[in-house]
């Protein structure tokens, strides 16, 4: 019987701002040994049911760590399961999740927390840790998270998600004075917002146009926010993550002399702007919203420079009638990370990123803001999360490639250049060019803290 133990050989490898020709040695779910082109091979010991794979003319990557995503389970499993939208990840090369806490019922307690952890065990084909969320209410459940296993604390600022909006002032100072894990925003300003939507009934009653969602969940909603959460972060010297940064102006919020204030982009933002509101309706409608062309510019700039740290998908699905609905009643949120990976590879084949850009940001940056155990990086000794990604064979986003239990994606018919052809977690190959292992393999990740 396989132990799962594969010699990748001939492959391009990424990691760490470096590309090499190289082979890879995985043992017993861990990397055993890196071999530089040139090197010996005879010098390693393989055991005799070790599995060759050809890598030639292929990239080596370390798996994906998504930072954001919203698997749908418990509670609205209609949109999505820990089982479907783990298989979708890993399809896309995604090895590691950390999985938001908008779910029914909302992971606000440690209770729920820790039922969470054990709903995820033997369904999830990639690693997983869980958010816990701020409320006016849990401070003291947040004061006794263990820190070597929650990812980190969800703040919604300004904009309510059930009762998850942090009003209270004195609670929010609280929360940025505590420093053991690390600390995520969705920054975006209600009153703004509600006065922008009434303005907008005021003119076509229920039935606004789904392009004016930009408009009412606008460039001040969002600036104003971040700005705001960042002054109050800089007055505690807190470490704090924005999440899917929107617009170009908030991209100034972000300087070198606060190192540990980062943003992140999320990879619709880069391929989306108002005009394709148009052709996509609803399905393109998320929070914050798509805005224009020049913000899209220019976070695509920000990518390769420090005022974005990472790159996530925010993937959050819903069914296709729930979408297929009004504006005010058509949920936000897209399908995303089965193809959040093979996107920014077409950035890389535009040669508006480079490879090594894409694994940092998606890669090493998460694995050090949230100082998750031995992922993120091809090294030795560390878990075997590897993708292994083919730039020479194009292929076609449509129904029958979507492994999204809501079966659709607002990138249907998107011809892309490059494909993941394996993923391993854990040592084990989860997919190989559309097969999945029969069991899933993902583990809890644990942190260094």
């Amino acid at each position: 019987m396989s132990l799962n133990n594969y010699f990748i050989y001939n492959a391009y490898i990424v990691n760490e701002k470096k590309i090499f020709r190289g082979d890879v040695l995985i043992q017993h779910g861990k990397i055993n040994k890196i071999i530089k082109e040139g090197a010996a091979i005879d010098e390693i010991c393989m055991a005799n049911d070790t599995q060759f794979i050809d890598a030639s003319d292929m990239y080596l990557l370390p798996g994906v760590i998504d930072e954001h995503v919203h698997f749908r389970e418990p509670g609205l499993t209609h949109k999505g399961s820990f089982l479907s939208e783990s298989k979708a990840a890993v399809a896309g090369g995604v090895t590691s999740v950390m999985d938001m806490p908008n779910v029914i019922p909302q992971t606000t307690t440690l209770t729920h927390w820790k039922e969470k952890m054990q709903l995820a065990e033997k369904k999830m084909y990639t690693n997983y840790a869980f958010y816990l969320a701020a409320t006016d209410t849990n401070w003291e459940e947040i004061k006794h998270l263990d820190t070597k296993r929650v990812c980190g604390i969800k703040l919604f600022i300004g904009s309510s998600t059930g009762n998850m909006l942090i009003s209270d002032s004195h609670v929010l100072e609280k929360i940025l004075q505590f420093q053991k894990v690390p600390l995520v925003a969705h920054c975006e300003d209600e009153s703004i917002i509600r006065a922008n939507t009434e303005s907008m009934k005021a003119v076509y009653g229920e039935d606004i146009p789904i392009g004016k969602h930009p408009l009412i969940r606008s460039e001040e909603a969002c600036y104003l926010s971040s700005r705001n959460l960042i002054e109050l972060a800089k007055k505690y010297n807190a470490s704090l993550h924005i999440l899917h940064i929107s617009t170009a102006k908030e991209l100034a919020l972000f300087t070198k002399e606060f190192p540990s204030i980062s943003g992140e982009i999320c990879v619709a933002y880069l391929f989306f702007d108002d005009s394709h509101y148009q052709t996509l309706g609803t399905k393109m409608k998320c929070n914050p919203a798509i805005k224009t062309i020049d913000d899209k510019r220019e976070l695509i700039k920000a990518l390769s420079d420090t005022r974005i740290a990472s790159i996530a998908s925010d993937h959050a699905p819903h069914s296709a009638e729930e979408k297929n609905n009004t504006y005010l009643k058509a949920p936000s949120g897209i399908p995303m990370v089965q193809h959040t990976l093979p996107l920014m590879l077409e950035l890389y084949w535009r040669k508006e990123i480079r490879l090594q850009t894409i694994v940092e940001k998606m890669c090493h940056a998460p694995a050090r803001l949230f100082q998750i155990e031995k992922r993120g990086f091809i090294k030795e000794n560390f878990y075997a999360d590897l993708v292994l990604v083919n730039v020479n064979r194009s292929v076609k986003i449509n129904s029958e490639s979507i492994y999204y239990h809501c079966g659709w994606s607002p990138f249907e018919n998107t011809e892309l250049h490059t494909s993941i052809e394996k993923t391993f977690v854990n040592g084990v190959l989860a997919f190989d060019n559309g097969v999945f292992s029969n069991e899933p393999n993902g583990k809890p990740l644990f942190f260094n803290r």
